[in-house]
């Protein structure tokens, strides 16, 4: 009971992480590389604070890890962050699956009666 309480509070800052179209758009750009705020911000319409407030709450969220290098902070995907939202999406999808097969079978039983 406990581990799926976790799980829930996980999934639900992820979600609450990605509900902003421009954590998305941080998140995104690191999809390749580690990158630092100034490299993230670079282009977009947002202030580096504002970048690096957004990167906060991907932080938070457990989304995405940093390093310091130096001077600089660099920014990366953490793959580990991202388990809780694919496990739950995997669910939907094995029910999909589940579903489609038992309608597979019905319509095979079906064939087979004629």
């Amino acid at each position: 009971m406990a581990q799926a309480l976790v799980i829930a509070i996980r999934l639900d800052k992820a979600f609450h992480a990605f509900a902003d179209p421009t954590r998305r758009r941080v998140f995104e750009r690191l999809r390749r590389r580690t990158r630092s705020v100034r490299e993230i911000a670079q282009g977009m319409d947002v202030s580096r604070p504002a970048v690096s407030q957004h990167l906060k709450v991907l932080q938070e969220a457990g989304l995405v890890r940093v390093r310091s290098e130096g001077t600089r902070r660099l920014y990366s995907v953490e793959p580990r962050g991202l388990e809780a939202v694919r496990d739950w999406l995997d669910g939907f999808w094995d029910e999909a699956l589940s579903a489609f097969k038992a309608a597979a079978e019905r319509e095979a039983a079906r064939e087979r009666k004629q």
